[in-house]
């Protein structure tokens, strides 16, 4: 099949685009390289500033490769908001794709209406990025998010292309609870791809030193959870003195992944059910991920022996807890390394994964 894949997420569709090749499908993939990070792609479109020059020049680049994005077979979209566009924008070039390519595909990945509806619904998850069970959390950025998705354009612009699509892949739990309900008939899930091919195992130290990595987004850390999580992991030094801080903030991609290569444990997504593709990744390096790992997920991939993801609530005192746990015995890093990298292994890999977007796809038509 002939194949392009649109937009990035911590490189997904790249990692999908080396199995597709694997099983000797020709794919496109053609992104930003999701920002900083910079991962590879075969099409470059990265917006250079977002004042009315750089949107300008930005559309010229864009007009100019639509020629180059027909006559696909499958066209899969990381999120409704492909592209660096206003919602408004970005209506017309998704009816230009549709009509000149066999079909089309959302993926559920990431921030969009469905997810911020199931997360505002109080209904869908006992805790969400939006809820604390029965209560709604609050911050400018969620206000900014709902007003955005639920009652603004690229609500708008989610609905029309979920309807319309040939079909929708969630690549978490959490995802596809949101998607499911509404789109039945043509939503899946499928895991997240890693190329294990491409990640070495970590060595850990074994001298009772536990080495605790911690990523920090400032204009992201009270929505995902970093804030409660760092507090806790700092009164845990202050308690044992075989816990030793290892926190990334501002530095670039290459740095982070190199001081994730010298930890043992990873703490990441204090609100998520699943881990992501950071996880994953630190996952299939050996590292232990202290973050999301609910019986619903596992129930979901049909997991029952593989647990290996310390799962916390989302609370500061049950960090605290699961991460003293560790701290009390260490000896236990070994085999939750173990098991981290023979899950992802199992459910993960890219090749696998690959296959299973093509039986949903060549199984999928709209309508």
């Amino acid at each position: 099949m002939k194949i392009l894949l649109i937009g990035e997420y911590s490189n997904v569709h790249w990692t999908l685009s080396q199995g597709l090749r694997e099983l000797g499908h020709e794919v496109t993939v053609l992104s930003d390289g999701d920002g900083w990070k910079n991962y590879p792609r075969d099409l470059d479109l990265k917006r250079s500033s977002y004042n009315h020059f750089g949107g300008a020049r930005y559309l010229l680049r864009l007009y100019r490769l639509l020629p180059q994005l027909r006559g696909y077979d499958v066209v899969q979209l990381i999120n409704p908001m492909f592209l660096e566009l206003k919602a408004e924008r970005i209506f017309p070039i998704y009816k230009y794709l549709r009509q000149h390519n066999r079909r089309v595909f959302l993926g559920a990945y990431g921030m969009d209406r469905f997810w911020v509806q199931a997360g505002c619904d109080c209904k869908s998850f006992r805790y969400s990025d939006f809820n604390m069970g029965s209560t709604l959390r609050q911050s400018a950025e969620i206000s900014q998010w709902k007003d955005e998705w639920l009652s603004g354009s690229k609500g708008k612009l989610n609905q029309y292309i979920a309807e319309d699509c040939d079909g929708i892949i969630a690549g978490l739990y959490e995802y596809w609870i949101s998607y499911h309900p509404h789109f039945g008939n043509k939503t899946t899930f499928i895991p997240f791809p890693v190329n294990l091919k491409e990640v070495q195992p970590i060595q850990h130290h074994h001298d009772g030193i536990v080495r605790c990595f911690i990523g920090i987004q400032k204009h992201r850390s009270i929505y995902k959870g970093t804030d409660i999580m760092l507090s806790a992991l700092e009164e845990v030094a202050r308690l044992y003195p075989n816990c030793e801080i290892v926190k990334a903030e501002s530095v670039p991609y290459a740095q982070y992944q190199n001081m994730m290569n010298n930890s043992d444990l990873l703490l990441d997504q204090l609100y998520s059910y699943t881990p992501a593709m950071n996880g994953l990744l630190a996952m299939a390096k050996g590292l232990v991920l202290v973050g999301g790992g609910e019986p619903e997920a596992y129930d979901l991939m049909k997991e029952k022996s593989l647990r290996p993801i310390i799962n916390v609530l989302p609370n500061r005192d049950d960090v605290i807890k699961k991460l003293s746990e560790i701290m009390e015995n260490p000896e236990r890093i070994t085999s939750l390394s173990d098991m981290s990298r023979k899950y992802v292994q199992k459910h993960h890999d890219y090749i696998q994964v690959a296959q299973s977007y093509i039986n949903f796809w060549n199984t999928s038509h709209k309508k």
